[in-house]
């Protein structure tokens, strides 16, 4: 009895326990350039953002500022959370091509 309650309880206490975002937002990567290259979020709100790697080649989205970093595969997509973060900028890069930045704004 006490494993049919596992196995019945067990996926809603995972959907439950997703990280509650107040906005989703999409940073697309195309022709080796991020789109939008500055981008504005609410402060002090957990957000997810889509990462969307248009180019026939891997990226990798990285920030220092947000202690973020993840490989984004040609084709692919990925998610990230960032959040809540207080007002100001926050840079981020494709660390496979440092020349490829943007930027996010927290107001």
């Amino acid at each position: 009895m006490k494993n049919r309650w596992l196995f019945t309880m067990l996926p809603a206490a995972l959907l439950t326990s997703a990280p509650a975002c107040a906005d989703d937002y999409v940073i697309t990567l195309k022709d080796h350039q991020f789109t939008p290259q500055m981008l504005t979020i609410p402060a002090h709100q957990k957000i997810k953002i889509t990462v969307k790697n248009l180019d026939a080649t891997p990226a990798e989205f990285e920030s220092s500022d947000l202690d973020r970093e993840k490989v984004v595969s040609r084709g692919s997509k990925i998610i990230v959370f960032v959040g809540p973060l207080d007002a100001g900028s926050y840079g981020y890069f494709d660390d496979f091509n440092h020349a490829v930045t943007g930027i996010i704004i927290a107001k």
